[in-house]
């Protein structure tokens, strides 16, 4: 069996999160899916009673976890032979598989806003979207809730 340079291992594991990376679903309120499109929403005007910045999560996906595992069982197998190859290729693979995850997770969290509304209807609520470049909302702004298949945004 060839062995895999740890540079190449390292290569497949960032290209790997990159094309997850490039999967990533934007949590902006500028972003709407293809079946969002022509859709009727609803449409609520409220004021802003607070802001405050929040972190929104990364992808946790089986890609992340599946490139580093089988990086580091590659790079695990490469060590030691025999028995001792198959047991350093597995700690690789779950060592790979957990580095992985966490680096996927990592790439794809986000600063995010929560941005409370008091609507004109008296009610209050709370919404959390993608902090836009060159988007800026202040408390006392007057803001529109779109609600569309159950995903609402504030814009202004």
């Amino acid at each position: 069996m060839r062995s895999v340079s740890a540079f190449s291992a390292a290569t497949i594991l960032l290209t790997s999160l990159l094309v997850v990376g490039g999967c990533a679903k934007n949590l902006g309120g500028d972003s709407y899916t293809r079946e969002d499109a022509r859709t009727e929403q609803t449409v609520r005007m409220g004021t802003i009673y607070s802001l405050r910045p929040v972190k929104i999560e990364g992808t946790k996906t089986p890609i992340g976890a599946g490139a580093g595992a089988i990086v580091g069982g590659v790079g695990g197998s490469a060590i030691g032979g025999g028995r001792g190859s198959i047991v350093t290729a597995v700690i690789g693979a779950v060592a790979g598989g957990l580095i992985g995850s966490a680096t996927e997770e990592g790439l794809m969290r986000t600063q995010g806003v929560e941005i409370t509304v008091r609507e004109d209807d008296g009610s209050m609520r709370a919404y959390v979207q993608q902090v836009q470049e060159n988007e800026v909302f202040r408390t006392g702004e007057r803001v529109k809730v779109l609600t569309v298949n159950g995903t609402s945004r504030v814009t202004h």
